[in-house]
């Protein structure tokens, strides 16, 4: 008999959304650039903090 492992990935997936409302609410996209945000998220944060980052 064969074991079968289930494993739960629900604290990756959470920080991942929470990250991405973070986003989404700490840049004030609109609506469409929230949605494309839920791939691009780091780029638009770097987009905002480079300046910050750069000085």
């Amino acid at each position: 008999m064969e074991r079968i492992k289930v494993e739960n990935h629900v604290f990756s997936g959470g920080l991942w959304f929470g990250a991405w409302l973070f986003t989404v609410g700490f840049l004030n996209l609109a609506f469409w650039d929230g949605v494309l945000a839920v791939v691009l998220w780091p780029y638009y944060l770097g987009i905002v903090l480079r300046p910050i980052l750069l000085q």
